[in-house]
């Protein structure tokens, strides 16, 4: 075959990067060509996201690659976080700029929505875990602060297909994406007509949803002309970055969890149908779209925004390090000194992190670590502590035992978390590939024109094509107690 060119737009909470993706029919190359940062906006008391600054970037990554003189473009698509979207109105103009999920606006709207429908209610509808981001909740955030918002709009787009929309013109919506929203029925997989009936959320505002490998179109001419690369075909990939990097997970047999680690930890398995029951509400799993019309069944887990957080807070004052630098710290420090819940509400928002880990731990009666590598340590080994019970709690909902633990993204470069997580989970932990978000992009793309079958084959070239590192569980006793603590500090 002719080996393919295909580039990846990965945008996450903090950072994005185009990455070029050459398969020969056997292995795939990945190089990066574009990288930069994703900054949300603060004014008047709202966080935003500046989206017009990420489809310059999107375009610059492009005019990088036609100048580069490496040939034409197989194609193109785009992967970005979930829940978050866009507004347009009858001319296909933005309303507004897009909200950023850990915007303040979605305050007390639990208890508003509960008021319409119960609780219950909503989750066996949907199958989606509660969380105060969800699309649901800024939907309805607009309907009743700014109802003319909504009068107006014509068409909702998440932020992958708002962005393909600016590239193509094209008006759609993926499956991976829109499964994050809270919106769709969890039995038909299309928008829940009675949850937006009930929430008073115009329906007409939804596209039709699209699966991922579908071809949606090509670069506009006037952009592909402007940009020196034609029309390139644009690939709808899994445009969840979560879905796209569980379709890079190179696991080919066996019983194992999945974990997705970066600002997010996202912790499940892979399901053939939702799975919606008692437990899966009382212990927050939700139920996400994957590559071939599957479920992930996971849980959100606060993740490394924590420790983003402390560098963010600790670079403002001057004192500058790298992450290196702060795992080199938490190594030094005395194990188990104190621990936290990383989902703690308290860590949600931006702020001085540091602090409220400090806080955290002198409201519930523990030392308090006073040195950056006191406070690094407590939260690498609270969030392995965490994916132990998350795991622990799959492993119920299930009805079986996981044997190993995939864990693919950023967090795969942390070696000290993945060890502690080994410990934790006293089971093998398999690290790779660090760029599966893109890897999976990318595949999904080389599925669309026809030169991959499916997740499964799929699965067999990353294997082929990227190194894992494996870690073995160490000093399981001393974890075992640290756990029994965790838990009777986390759920007082």
């Amino acid at each position: 075959m002719k080996e393919l060119s295909m580039i990846a737009f990965d945008l996450g909470a903090s950072s994005g990067r185009g990455i070029i993706g050459r398969f020969n029919g056997e292995r795939l190359e990945i190089e990066e060509l574009h990288r930069f940062s994703n900054d949300p906006v603060e004014i008047a008391g709202h966080l935003y996201w500046d989206v017009l600054r990420l489809y310059h970037e999107i375009q610059q990554g492009l005019l990088k690659y036609a100048k580069s003189g490496r040939g034409s473009i197989s194609s193109v698509a785009i992967d970005t976080w979930g829940v978050d979207y866009g507004l347009l109105d009858n001319e296909g103009q933005l309303i507004g700029n897009p909200y950023h999920y850990r915007d303040v606006r979605t305050e007390g709207m639990f208890e508003a929505a509960f008021e319409r429908m119960p609780r219950e209610e909503i989750y066996n509808n949907t199958g989606v875990a509660f969380q105060k981001f969800n699309t649901l909740f800024q939907l309805l955030s607009v309907k009743l602060n700014n109802p003319w918002v909504l009068e107006k709009a014509r068409t909702l787009l998440f932020m992958p297909d708002l962005l393909s929309y600016f590239l193509t013109g094209e008006k759609m919506t993926e499956f991976t994406e829109a499964s994050t929203s809270q919106l769709l029925d969890a039995e038909t997989g299309g928008w829940s007509k009675t949850l937006l009936d009930t929430m008073s959320i115009p329906g007409h505002i939804f596209t039709s949803i699209e699966y991922p490998g579908a071809v949606r179109g090509k670069i506009k001419k006037s952009i592909g002309d402007l940009l020196g690369i034609g029309e390139v075909p644009f690939i709808a990939t899994a445009t969840h970055d979560t879905g796209a990097a569980v379709a890079a997970v190179p696991a080919l047999e066996g019983s194992y969890a999945f974990l997705s680690s970066g600002t997010w930890s996202l912790m499940g398995v892979e399901v053939p149908k939702p799975v919606i029951n008692e437990k899966t509400l009382q212990w927050n799993y939700t139920n996400e779209g994957c590559v071939g019309g599957g479920y992930r069944l996971l849980r959100n887990i606060m993740g490394l925004w924590i420790i983003q957080e402390c560098k963010r807070k600790w670079d403002r004052r001057g004192e500058t390090h790298s992450f290196g630098d702060l795992v080199e710290m938490a190594d030094r420090c005395t194990p188990f000194a104190a621990l936290i819940d990383p989902d703690d509400d308290l860590f949600y928002n931006p702020g001085d992190m540091p602090r409220k880990v400090q806080q955290y731990c002198a409201d519930t009666g523990q030392r308090v670590p006073q040195s950056k590598g006191e406070i690094v340590r407590c939260i690498y080994e609270s969030l392995a502590l965490k994916y132990r019970w998350s795991v622990e709690r799959l492993e119920e909902i299930i009805g079986k035992r996981l044997d190993a633990l995939h864990i693919v993204g950023g967090g795969t470069q942390n070696r000290l978390l993945n060890q502690f997580t080994s410990n934790a989970l006293k089971r093998p932990v398999v690290c790779g590939p660090t760029e599966a978000t893109a890897i999976g992009n990318i595949m999904i793309q080389a599925m669309a024109l026809g030169e991959v079958k499916d997740q499964s084959e799929i699965r067999q070239v990353v294997k082929r094509s990227f190194p894992t590192e494996d870690y073995q569980p160490e000093q399981s006793d001393i974890w075992d107690d640290a756990y029994e603590r965790f838990l009777k500090i986390t759920e007082k």
